[in-house]
């Protein structure tokens, strides 16, 4: 299981060089956008890349599309959806969200893990002693983060468990720098990660919200 390198498409460059145009009022708010033939010239893309960036800048409230008419700037500020916000903010910030939100997580996930999310669990915790054992860092990284998102999965909310995934995201990039791609750690932690396994599994939510904390603190 390898981390993938997120490459960024055509249109997100595009709708890129759109954000800073408008910023540098090269567009005004209120100004119509050329015509796709000619935004396809400008920026060397296909149609597809064209029409792809404007629907990326119309969710942000940057563009509106008036079909028969033609594309205007409708803003200036920048409408970041929580996955954006969530990468531009500070490591120690995404950390704190998730150490607010594990406890919480593991209890809810005692109580409402189906048999299914429970094998889901399992088979990540056993994947991070594996790959841990093995010292294949980016492979135990990654099972550490999926073990964490199956509990979320768990907890039965949706939103909580799409903040968890998201900020879960933004840990794994950090994971490399500050474990030097080395494993012993986690090597450590498999027994409490274990027993946090086994307060689910057992459908124990206070021992499971006690022990997640823990985690959180590096209390091993």
């Amino acid at each position: 299981m390898y981390m993938q390198i997120q490459r960024k498409t055509l249109a997100q460059e595009v709708a890129e060089r759109l954000i800073q145009e408008i910023t540098n009022e090269e567009y005004a708010v209120g100004d119509k956008l050329p015509i796709e033939p000619e935004l396809m010239k400008i920026y060397g893309v296909g149609r597809s890349s064209i029409r792809e960036a404007i629907k990326i800048l119309s969710i942000k409230g940057v563009l509106s599309v008036q079909q028969g008419v033609g594309t205007f700037v409708t803003s200036k500020n920048i409408q970041e959806s929580l996955e954006d916000q969530i990468n531009n903010a500070e490591f120690k910030e995404v950390y704190e969200v998730r150490s607010l939100l594990d406890s919480k997580i593991a209890a809810r996930a005692a109580v409402n893990r189906s048999d299914k999310e429970l094998e889901a669990i399992k088979m990540y915790l056993d994947l991070r002693h594996t790959m841990a054992e093995e010292n294949k860092a980016l492979e135990c990284y990654q099972a550490d983060i999926n073990f964490h998102i199956s509990i979320a999965e768990a907890c039965g909310n949706n939103l909580l468990k799409e903040i968890y995934r998201i900020a879960s995201k933004h840990i794994l990039r950090t994971f490399e720098s500050s474990n030097n791609n080395n494993t012993d750690s986690f090597k450590i932690s498999q027994k409490i990660h274990t027993d946090l396994y086994n307060a689910i599994e057992h459908k124990d939510s206070d021992t499971a919200a006690r022990i997640a904390q823990l985690i959180v603190e590096k209390v091993y």
